[in-house]
C-alpha cells in the first residue's frame, strides 16, 4: 500500500491537522482511515452491533489539559484495578507512574494521529446506561462482553480491516485497553518515525507537568510507555 503520509514533528505530536477529516458526528480521523472504518462498521452491523467511536483524534493541547488536571487532582487518577486514587497522598514519581498507566504524555498519544479510536457498541447503552471505557465493561458479565468477544475474533482474522489493538495486554507499563483500535497501515508508519529524538524535542519544551521527574527517567519512560506497543507486528 503506497500511502502519502505526513510524518513531520507537528503531525507526530498532535499539532498538525491537515490530514484529518471530520465524520458526521464531528469525530476526526486521518483521511486514510475513513474507508477502513466504514468497512469495520459494516462488518459489525452484519453481526448486530452498532460500532461507535467514543474517542478519536485528540490534539496536543487536549492531552496537556488532561495531564494538568490529573496532576492537580481535579480529574480522576485510577490505579491498576480502576479504583480512584487520592493523588494528594502520592509522591511525584508514584503519581507520574499512575497517570502514565492510563494516559499518554502530551505529544506522545497515538490519538494525536487520527489513526486510533476507542470503540464500543452503541446498542449496549440504551436509556440511562453510560459508557465508562473500563475493562470491567468488556469482560464476562459486562455490557460490552459480547461485542468484545466478537471483536477478539475479528481482529485475529484477515477480516480485521487493517485494525489491531496496540494495548491488548498490560506489557509492563500501559494499561490494557481492549476498546482502543489502531489502523496499522498508517499508524505503524507514524510510530516508526516517533523516535527518542522526537521525545527529547518535546521534553526540551519543558511544558509537561512533572517535567523534572520525567527528565530524570526519560529513556526508561520512552521505552516503557511510548514505544512499548508502537506497531502491529
Amino acid at each position: 500500500m503506497n500511502l502519502t503520509i505526513n510524518t513531520s514533528f507537528d503531525v507526530l505530536v498532535g499539532r498538525d491537522f491537515q490530514q484529518l477529516v471530520a465524520l458526521e458526528n464531528g469525530r476526526l480521523l486521518h483521511s486514510e482511515v475513513l474507508g477502513a472504518f466504514a468497512d469495520l462498521k459494516k462488518v459489525a452491523h452484519k453481526q448486530g452491533f452498532d460500532l461507535a467511536i467514543a474517542s478519536s483524534h485528540r490534539d496536543y493541547d487536549r492531552q496537556l489539559l488532561i495531564w494538568q488536571e490529573k496532576v492537580a487532582g481535579t480529574r480522576q487518577v485510577l490505579d491498576e484495578n480502576e479504583k480512584v486514587l487520592n493523588v494528594a497522598t502520592l509522591g511525584n514519581e508514584e503519581l507520574l507512574k499512575k497517570i502514565l498507566y492510563w494516559s499518554a504524555l502530551p505529544g506522545t498519544s497515538r490519538h494525536h494521529w487520527g489513526t486510533d479510536i476507542d470503540v464500543f457498541d452503541a446498542n449496549s447503552f440504551q436509556g440511562d446506561a453510560k459508557l465508562q471505557l473500563t475493562v470491567a465493561e468488556c469482560c464476562a458479565g459486562g455490557p460490552l462482553a459480547d461485542f468484545h468477544c466478537w471483536l477478539d475474533g475479528l481482529l485475529a482474522s484477515k477480516r480485521n480491516c487493517g485494525f489491531f489493538r496496540p494495548y491488548a495486554t498490560d506489557s509492563g507499563g500501559v494499561a490494557q485497553e481492549p476498546w482502543h483500535l489502531s489502523y496499522a497501515p498508517v499508524a505503524d508508519r507514524l510510530a516508526e518515525k516517533f523516535t527518542f529524538a522526537v521525545f527529547e524535542r518535546l521534553l526540551a519544551e519543558k511544558k509537561w507537568p512533572l517535567y523534572d521527574v520525567i527528565e530524570l527517567h526519560a529513556e526508561d519512560i520512552f521505552q516503557r510507555y511510548v514505544k512499548l506497543n508502537d506497531c502491529s507486528q
